[in-house]
Order: structure tokens, then C-alpha cells, then sequence
């Protein structure tokens, strides 16, 4: 079932579908490992770019984050 945009500035939906997406699946560390730090970067626009999660010094994986010009939430890929 796919969920409907959430409209411009309303951050506190966003973010949660964001939190939620990032629990559920997207955001699970590989078997023996445990997230440990979040690093964030931003696009000019305030917008979330990309999350790394990190067991210590090591780069588990990134998410990167990809939005309409209006601020629409469209992906959430992991590499």
C-alpha cells in the first residue's frame, strides 16, 4: 500500500515516515555489527542529503535521499 506525499513543511510527518523507513529496514546494520554513529549531510535547500552509519570507524552503509523541487520525499536508497 503506498502512502500519500506529505505536503511542504510538514516536517513532523516527514520525518517519522523517514524514522520509520530507516528502522524498518533500510537502516539495519549487517549481522555482527551495531550502528554506533550517524553522520548527516544537508543540500542547500535543508533538505536531508545523506545519513552514514558507522560500527566505530567503519562505514556500515549511506543512505541517500532524494526530493521533488517542492520538498516531496521521493526515495531512500542504501549503498
Amino acid at each position: 500500500m503506498t502512502e500519500p506525499e506529505v505536503p511542504w513543511s510538514q516536517y513532523d510527518i516527514a520525518y517519522k515516515r523517514i524514522h520509520d523507513a530507516i528502522i524498518n529496514s533500510l537502516a539495519s546494520p549487517p549481522t555482527g555489527k551495531k550502528i554506533t554513529k550517524n553522520a548527516f549531510t544537508w543540500n542547500t535547500d535543508g533538505t536531508l542529503a545523506t545519513l552514514k552509519a558507522y560500527d566505530g570507524n567503519e562505514l556500515l552503509f549511506t543512505l541517500a535521499f532524494t526530493w521533488t523541487p517542492d520538498g516531496v520525499l521521493m526515495e531512500v536508497s542504501r549503498s
